[in-house]
């Protein structure tokens, strides 16, 4: 049974959401507290789980309509559709729609309330424990725009994470029974003229299980319109390109099992493909993997498995090194541990206070998870003399690969008053 932490109390109304944030298409899955995980249709009955991120706004009005609702209506010429609503709040750019400037932040905060009351049936919104949004790229930018996105739903909830899709798959598989994933796992993303493959691998003579995924993109025709004279040739092209790149992404490399993500892969044009597929591997298509990964992150964040405690994934936006500083303790030196591998470089921070005496050098131990060696960084303090003092230090990364040092002179009260000083340091991480 999930345990969700919280001042939610412990009805059984409480629930977790994973909200997978596309540039194209949406999608949404929640978690209740026994466990039990499922996402959201967009169709009452159906199974349409993805959700296209537009909005659409009538004319003349102030009405918005979001997802198939708003393309349909757009269709009609009855409203002006937006689409593109992450890279627009990204460019930060005023839209201009019907005559009137809007924010593109604000414009993506109102998709994604429109497509939260989704989960009306579920429960009301202020029964949501936590929240996760993933998304395909987590840089700088956008946990700026998903930050200012977040604080603008006024969710009840002050657990709001965000996670690439890459950690999504990451954690989605790490779900699954061990046989689909122990010997690797490949996610083709077949979405607009590309598609993106994720390979994952382990690493299990590490200690946490050190988890990679490779990550390619390949250019990709996009789908053929649909009543044209040379649809069915077009549509034989397309399956010969898709078997080609599957011949050639899998000549080196036999996964367990294979995932395809996207409504653009069907079996109306995958006829070869497929068959060279199912011959070997163990095949799985669908559109919400993302959200659901999304969710089973987030339940990890809250209360971890077994395995997400035993297996640590090391992605691009992670921290790929343990950080920390031998400290005397009672007369005794042991190691302090600041920072860990493993967690989202935007959410490693660190603040402490310290006493220092003689010398002005201080110490940290960088230890890379992936080579397990250790270096040691110094920091000099210019102008300090070494006379005993208390100083606040404060660790967080500036970008996925720099850890930014700061040490503050605090002083000993009367004893010896502050410099007011103030030392940075740089430090690359492996």
């Amino acid at each position: 049974m999930l345990k969700i932490p919280g001042p939610f109390g412990s009805g059984n109304n409480r629930y977790i959401v994973g909200f997978d944030l596309g540039e194209l298409r949406s999608g949404i899955s929640f978690m209740l507290q026994d466990g039990s995980m499922e996402s959201v249709s967009a169709v009452l009955g159906e199974e349409q789980f993805a959700i296209p991120t537009v909005l659409a706004k009538r004319l003349g009005a102030g009405q918005w309509f979001y997802g198939a609702e708003a393309v349909s209506f757009a269709e009609k010429e009855e409203g002006i559709l937006v689409d593109h609503l992450l890279s627009r709040a990204i460019s930060g750019e005023s839209v201009l729609v019907d005559g009137n400037l809007y924010q593109p932040v604000s414009l993506l905060t109102l998709f994604v309330k429109r497509a939260l009351s989704l989960l009306n049936p579920v429960g009301s919104l202020d029964h949501i424990v936590a929240i996760l949004f993933t998304v395909d790229t987590l840089d700088a930018d956008h946990m700026r725009v998903l930050r200012e996105m977040a604080a603008g739903l006024k969710l009840k909830t002050d657990k709001v994470y965000f996670q690439s899709y890459t950690e999504s798959f990451y954690h989605y598989m790490i779900g699954q029974p061990p046989e689909l994933w122990m010997g690797g796992s490949m996610l083709m993303d077949y979405s607009g003229e590309r598609i993106r493959v994720l390979k994952m691998a382990t690493n299990p003579n590490t200690s946490p299980v050190v988890v990679y995924i490779d990550e390619t993109e390949y250019p990709f025709s996009r789908m053929p319109r649909t009543n044209i004279p040379d649809e069915d040739y077009e549509l034989r092209q397309l399956d010969q390109a898709f078997l080609n790149l599957c011949e050639e992404v899998l000549s080196d490399n036999r996964p367990t099992s294979v995932f395809l993500i996207g409504e653009q892969f069907s079996d109306t044009w995958m006829k070869q493909s497929r068959t060279y597929l199912v011959t070997g591997f163990r095949v799985f298509r669908g559109s919400n993997l993302y959200s659901k990964g999304a969710c089973m992150g987030l339940r990890n964040r809250l209360n971890a498995t077994e395995e997400s405690k035993n297996h640590v994934f090391l992605g691009n936006e992670k921290l790929s090194s343990n950080v920390g500083m031998k400290i005397l303790r009672q007369g005794e030196e042991v190691y302090l541990a600041l920072l860990d591998a493993g967690v989202d470089w935007f959410e490693a921070d660190r603040e402490f206070d310290l006493y220092l005496q003689g010398g002005n050098q201080v110490e940290f131990v960088i230890t890379g998870l992936v080579k397990g060696s250790s270096r040691i960084a110094r920091m000099t303090l210019e102008h300090y003399e070494g006379e005993l003092s208390r100083f606040r230090a404060h660790l967080h990364l500036a970008d996925e690969k720099h850890l930014e040092i700061s040490l503050e002179d605090l002083g000993l009260g009367r004893i010896r008053p502050s410099s007011g000083k103030v030392w940075t340091e740089m430090v690359e991480l492996d």
